[in-house]
C-alpha cells in the first residue's frame, strides 16, 4: 500500500501541475508534465504484476493495454493537429474496446440490465444531437466513438452482477470508467460544440478515472 500511495502523490502532483500548465497554455510544461501523468498510470497498473500477493496477471495485462492505448492517444493529442486528432481517436477508442472486452470476459454481459442500458442509450443519442451541428465531416467518427464508450461504460456497470469482481473492484471500475466517459463528453463539447476555457477540468477526470481503473489490479487496495 505505501508503494502504491508513494506513486498516487506523485500523480497528483503531476496532474496538478498539467492542468496549470494547461490554463496558462503553457506548452513546453505541458509537454513535459502530460507524458508523466500518463506513463504513471502505467507504472500503477504495473505494481500489480510485480508486487507479492498481488495476482491475476492476465486482468493487469488486459487494463495494461488498455492504458497503454490512452498513452498513445495522449502523447498524439500533443501535437493538436487534424490527423493527430484522428490517430488519438482511434488509439483512445482502442483503449474503450480493451476495457470493454476485459470486464466482459472477466464478468460476463449481463443483457437483463436493461435500465442502465437505457439510460446510457438516451444519453448517448442526446449527446450526439447535441454535438452534431459542429461535427461536419467528423459525423460518423464521433457517432462510433460515443457507441463504443455508452457499451464500454455498461459493462462496467455489469460488473456488479459478477461472482468474479468484488463490490470494492467494481466501485473502481464503474466511478473510473464513469470519469473516464465525462472527461471525453467535456473534450467532445468544447471541440465540436463550444469552446470553454474550463475544459480542462477534464484532465481531473480523466486522470482519476484512469487511476482507479489502474488501482483495480491491485488485490491489496481493491479487493
Amino acid at each position: 500500500m505505501p508503494v502504491y500511495l508513494l506513486f498516487i502523490v506523485i500523480l497528483v502532483v503531476f496532474v496538478i501541475l498539467l492542468v496549470r500548465a494547461e490554463f496558462y497554455e503553457n506548452r513546453k510544461k505541458i509537454n513535459r508534465y502530460k507524458p508523466v501523468s500518463s506513463a504513471l498510470l502505467i507504472v500503477i497498473a504495473l505494481l500489480s504484476m510485480i508486487l507479492p500477493q498481488e495476482h491475476n496477471q492476465t486482468y493487469s495485462i488486459a487494463i495494461l493495454l488498455g492504458l497503454m492505448f490512452s498513452f498513445g492517444g495522449d502523447i498524439t493529442l500533443m501535437q493538436r493537429t487534424q490527423k493527430a486528432f484522428m490517430v488519438g481517436l482511434v488509439l483512445f477508442l482502442l483503449s474503450h474496446i480493451v476495457y470493454f472486452i476485459t470486464f466482459t470476459f472477466f464478468n460476463g454481459f449481463f443483457v437483463r440490465n436493461f435500465a442502465s442500458a437505457f439510460i446510457l442509450t438516451i444519453m448517448a443519442i442526446l449527446i450526439f444531437l447535441y454535438l452534431r451541428p459542429g461535427l461536419g465531416n467528423m459525423k460518423y467518427p464521433v457517432l462510433i466513438y460515443i457507441i463504443i464508450i455508452s457499451i464500454m461504460m455498461l459493462s462496467a456497470l455489469n460488473t456488479f452482477e459478477s461472482d468474479y469482481f468484488t463490490l470494492k473492484k467494481s466501485l473502481f471500475i464503474t466511478i473510473g470508467a464513469g470519469l473516464f466517459y465525462v472527461s471525453d463528453v467535456i473534450l467532445a463539447v468544447n471541440k465540436f460544440r463550444k469552446p470553454f476555457r474550463y475544459n480542462r477540468v477534464s484532465l481531473a477526470f480523466y486522470y482519476s478515472g484512469q487511476l482507479l481503473i489502474a488501482l483495480s489490479t491491485s488485490s491489496v487496495i481493491a479487493n
